[in-house]
């Protein structure tokens, strides 16, 4: 059998295999609620024989949305919808893991096919908050700096949505800290000059993730999969770089984290970016270093790519993106290519 479609056990969860459906925005949700589409397309993936799906960035606070159409786990009524997705994936023999997020100065947005502006205050909009008052992109009105207070509010508001996320079922949780949002904000100097204990030094800047990660570990059970999503780099001088991350990785395997997922920038607007197949593949190669486990996403789409970055150990999973909204039975077929044996979903045997 391939490597891609051996399975890898962390903690208390035995993944069928190493494909992961990363976490996509679906900007489909109305106050935070999912509903049949978030159902249908996630539980599509876990039918085409994912071994992991990540529900989107859902918002542990409704400032903390992108869009208005962002998912949410800010109140315990948030919970049932999710929990239906977490068994349908159950039922069909995958795992599910949910993505925690707080947007920072990239939320108040309208949703992509809307454009994705900023949205005025007069128009759906609301004050971001962030760790300066650093807007993202020039003429956006500038976020809060937040407070002492605001900080302990964020922390308190990821604790409550991991204990949430137990409640509704799901095997994994990955902390979101990556693409320009909150926790990256901090991570990065460029948009992060605070001169108190959450800014300046790299211990500094890298204090309130690893608050948030205590903080979850508080309300996650010990023997459950933690994930951490990272921008790697900020592909901009003077920003977070390849070295920031290694070292960060160290701090958070001592915090108890299990896996870092490594993509990179969304912090800078303009930043100069060499997109091509497997660009980030590097990123998790590096970050593998400090020893913890890594998931490898960035233009990732054939079997035979994503088993070539398992067999040079480069990653230990593989996340998948496009290609899956492309191909929601991926998996299926890449096992043939593959000449793996998997298991069908009985209705489909017909067509294997």
């Amino acid at each position: 059998m391939s490597k891609l479609f051996s399975p890898l056990t962390i903690k208390n969860v035995t993944l069928k295999n190493r494909i992961v459906m990363s976490p996509m925005c679906q900007y489909s949700a109305t106050d935070g609620y999912s509903n049949d589409w978030h159902l249908v397309h996630l539980g599509s993936r876990a039918v085409g024989g994912a071994g992991l799906i990540i529900v989107e960035a859902t918002a542990v606070a409704p400032e903390g949305r992108i869009t208005p159409g962002d998912l949410g786990l800010w109140n315990d009524d948030q919970i049932e919808g999710l929990s239906r997705i977490v068994r349908f994936i159950h039922q069909n023999g995958a795992h599910a893991g949910i993505q925690l997020a707080h947007a920072g100065r990239k939320a108040s947005c309208g949703v992509p096919w809307q454009g994705g502006r900023q949205l005025g205050l007069n128009n759906g909009g609301w004050n971001t908050v962030a760790p300066s008052a650093i807007p993202f992109m020039p003429g956006e009105r500038a976020p809060i700096a937040l407070t002492r207070e605001g900080i302990v509010k964020i922390i308190s508001g990821f604790r409550s949505a991991a204990k949430r996320a137990v409640s509704a079922g799901f095997d994994i949780i990955e902390i979101h800290s990556a693409h320009g949002y909150l926790l990256h904000e901090f991570l990065s100097p460029l948009s992060n000059n605070r001169e108190d204990e959450y800014g300046g030094s790299f211990e500094n800047r890298a204090r309130l993730l690893l608050q948030v990660t205590d903080a979850i570990r508080s309300e996650w059970p010990a023997a459950c999969p933690l994930f951490i999503r990272i921008s790697a780099t900020d592909w901009t001088e003077g920003g977070w770089t390849p070295d920031d991350s290694l070292k960060l990785a160290f701090m958070l395997k001592e915090k108890s984290a299990d896996l870092i997922d490594c993509s990179s920038g969304g912090n800078v607007h303009d930043a100069k970016i060499p997109f091509g197949p497997g660009y980030q593949v590097p990123f998790s190669e590096i970050v593998r270093k400090s020893g913890i486990l890594t998931g490898s996403v960035g233009l990732i789409t054939s079997a035979s790519q994503a088993e070539a970055i398992l067999q040079e150990e480069k990653a230990d999973l593989v996340l998948f993106g496009r290609e899956l909204l492309r191909n929601p039975y991926f998996p299926l077929q890449a096992a043939k290519q593959l000449e793996s044996e998997i298991s069908w979903p009985l209705q489909y045997l017909r067509a294997k």
